[in-house]
């Protein structure tokens, strides 16, 4: 006869296995001191020349690049904190 374990060990197991995940995820989720410490400059040099030529800051109003940072934050994967830095940078740049 097969003995089976008893649910409440599996549960445990399956706590623990998903505990474990979240806490993997959310500390990957987190930026890295090297980025949380560049400038919205940096940011803006290295994320935006990866794929374009980036226009000039004046280009665009304040409230354009607000706009610009929402679409190119999910297009080139930024940070919420990455893209605020960048924009901010790009609207006290006028």
């Amino acid at each position: 006869m097969k003995k089976y374990k008893p649910l409440h060990t599996i549960s445990l197991g399956i706590i623990i296995l998903f505990s474990a995940i979240s806490i993997f995820s959310i500390n990957s989720c987190a930026p890295s001191k090297a980025v949380a410490a560049k400038s919205g400059v940096q940011l803006w040099s290295e994320n935006c020349q990866r794929c374009h030529n980036t226009p000039s800051p004046t280009t665009f109003s304040p409230e354009i690049w607000e706009t610009v940072g929402m679409h190119m934050q999910t297009r080139a994967l930024l940070t919420e904190a990455e893209r605020d830095k960048i924009v901010e940078f790009l609207k006290s740049s006028r």
